[in-house]
């Protein structure tokens, strides 16, 4: 039952938008890569990335994009994994990835959710685990 599991607090997970040359566009517009970050000093298990964009239009219609699935066996202590490429044309989206995982035998989440247009130049930060600057959210 849902109430027998216990979900402690998510420690020293992040996920970072980068700027990346690599990820440009067909119409040369500059690319971004989503990363999943693990700080902590132990290796995340069995680890799954549920991604998708939701919001309206500049017309106020509602948006929603297509549920992207990422699975990964383990993501090493203290370093970083690629997640996907993001186009900006979603920028305006609330893009959201929930990542679940497990350390040991107990199971962690959460939702790391980046708000319409908060993935912008004015927001980049430098991010020791990938020694670039982007926007980071934990």
């Amino acid at each position: 039952m849902k109430k027998d599991i216990s979900f402690d607090p998510v420690e020293g997970v992040s996920v970072a938008v980068v700027p990346d040359d690599a990820a440009a566009t067909a119409e040369g517009q500059a690319g971004w890569q989503v990363y999943l970050l693990n700080h902590n000093e132990y290796p995340l298990r069995n680890v799954i990335v549920n991604a998708n964009g939701y919001g309206s239009n500049p017309e106020g219609e509602p948006v929603r994009t297509s549920t992207l699935r990422h699975v990964l066996l383990e993501v090493e202590p203290r370093s970083a994994v690629p997640i996907e490429p993001i186009d900006p044309a979603l920028f305006h989206l609330n893009n959201q990835y929930w990542v679940s995982y497990y350390r040991g035998a107990q199971i962690f989440d959460k939702k790391f959710i980046f708000v319409p247009d908060s993935i912008v130049p004015d927001n980049l930060t430098h991010i020791a685990l990938l020694e670039r600057s982007g926007v980071l959210h934990s």
